[in-house]
């Protein structure tokens, strides 16, 4: 029974899909982006964020980790290096999955994983739009044009009964035609 084992194998023995990872991990570090399946990128997420996290401090130990993780002396330089620095301020979500429709010979679910703070692209069209703030169903703050109703007293407004003409006199309104408009 496989109960609460949330792994997707994606078809592989152990080694060949650490393997597989280590290598896909590195090719993400070393070119911020690539194009893989929808699992593997899936499965690719769990793998790297953590060793992203771990970048944020530079220690030996975690140097020592990373590098056995990523079996590669190049991608290991480049996290602790450009990408450390990118990713210092976020508290998390290092990477980006955009789906991108099926592949023709076999149909599979392709997808493009990228390091969120090297999409240049987006990053100038954000750095446009003011910041968005959180809205919530309950009251909270009125937008700015609009304008409160103040409370109604008794006194500012008498109640005048209906059988009673209104106190202000009206002009008498004239009849237009329907092509006539009143220039004032």
């Amino acid at each position: 029974m496989r109960h609460g084992k949330k792994d997707n194998h994606l078809g592989r023995t152990a080694s060949h899909r650490k393997a597989m990872l280590s290598n896909m991990a590195s090719s993400l570090i070393l070119h911020k982006r690539i194009e893989t399946t929808l699992a593997k990128a899936k499965e690719l997420r769990k793998f790297v964020e953590p060793l992203l996290t771990r970048a944020k401090e530079d220690t030996t130990h975690n140097r020592r980790i990373a590098f056995s993780y990523l079996n590669d002396k190049e991608s290991t330089k480049e996290l602790f290096g450009v990408v450390s620095d990118k990713i210092a301020s976020r508290p998390g979500g290092y990477t980006r999955i955009i789906k991108l429709g099926n592949r023709l010979g076999d149909a599979a679910e392709t997808a493009l994983i990228e390091l969120v703070d090297f999409n240049d692209a987006l990053l100038l069209a954000n750095a446009d739009k003011p910041a968005k703030t959180r809205r919530s169903r309950r009251g909270g703050k009125k937008a700015e044009g609009a304008v409160e109703a103040a409370p109604v007293k008794k006194e500012d407004h008498p109640i005048v009964a209906e059988t009673e003409a209104p106190a202000e006199e009206e002009a008498p309104k004239t009849e237009e035609t329907p092509g006539e408009t009143e220039k004032e």
